[in-house]
């Protein structure tokens, strides 16, 4: 039996398509109402429109200092005090490291890893007062092994996993509750994947995944009895090489 989440207040960055949407539609399902944060405000709008309970839509920048906090306070003020938190915002970067954009260098590191920092800062004051909630961060395989091709996308999620594992530690006792999902190759936007076609021979092949795949793996962890932890999960195609 699934377990349900009714009622609880789920804010979700970076909602509006792939592995982020993923995650708010099966939250919502579970009885979440859900926050959707993204860049753009047309596509977190649709997104929260879509899904199947109370969702509200807002509209932010994880590069921006002051933005975790705005969303924190506008899912307060709109659902309540917020029990879970997914800093699921990134972007991606792949290639020799001489040859890419140190403004795309930049851009990565301020997104997946500021944004990811700041997005749990202001979610845990809140957290630790009232002694329970759920943080969890989208990392990748990318963060527990380095990749040859994408060497600053893995650094990113290298510092993801070590700032988590850290958090992770000091909040042992408060009944607060972090952990790190690591997918591999995810077929959808970040990867410039978006026909059905496609996606459907490569997880045929078992060369790729479905964003609604991280999206179970995620609930799984989000629904474990309060005293389990699941501190890392990482999840392959059964047929990726690494």
């Amino acid at each position: 039996m699934t377990a349900r989440l009714d009622g609880r207040v789920a804010v979700v960055t970076g909602g509006s398509a792939g592995i982020g949407l993923a995650i708010a539609t099966r939250l919502s399902e579970l009885g979440c109402r859900v926050v959707i944060s993204a860049r753009s405000t047309e596509r977190s709008r649709r997104a929260a429109a879509g899904l199947p309970g109370p969702a509200e839509a807002v509209t932010a920048d994880v590069t921006d200092p002051r933005a975790a906090d705005s969303v924190m306070r506008v899912a307060q003020d709109r659902f309540g005090p917020v029990d879970i938190v997914v800093a699921n915002a990134g972007i991606y970067l792949a290639g020799d490291v001489w040859t890419n954009d140190p403004d795309d260098i930049e851009r990565l590191i301020a997104t997946n890893v500021g944004g990811a920092v700041r997005t749990v800062r202001a979610a845990l004051p809140g957290m630790v007062a009232r002694g329970t909630g759920d943080v969890l961060i989208t990392g990748s395989v990318s963060g527990t092994q380095v990749i040859s091709w994408e060497p600053v996308y893995s650094a990113s999620k290298h510092a993801l996993h070590a700032f988590a594992h850290g958090v992770r530690r000091q909040l042992v006792g408060t009944g607060v509750r972090l952990g790190v999902i690591g997918p591999g190759v995810v077929l959808n936007g970040l990867w410039a994947v978006s026909e059905e076609t496609e996606i459907a021979e490569r997880v045929s092949a078992g060369t790729g995944i479905r964003s609604e795949d991280v999206a179970e793996a995620a609930e799984f962890m989000l629904t474990r009895p309060r005293h389990v932890t699941v501190r890392d999960l990482v999840l392959l195609p059964t047929n990726q090489e690494i």
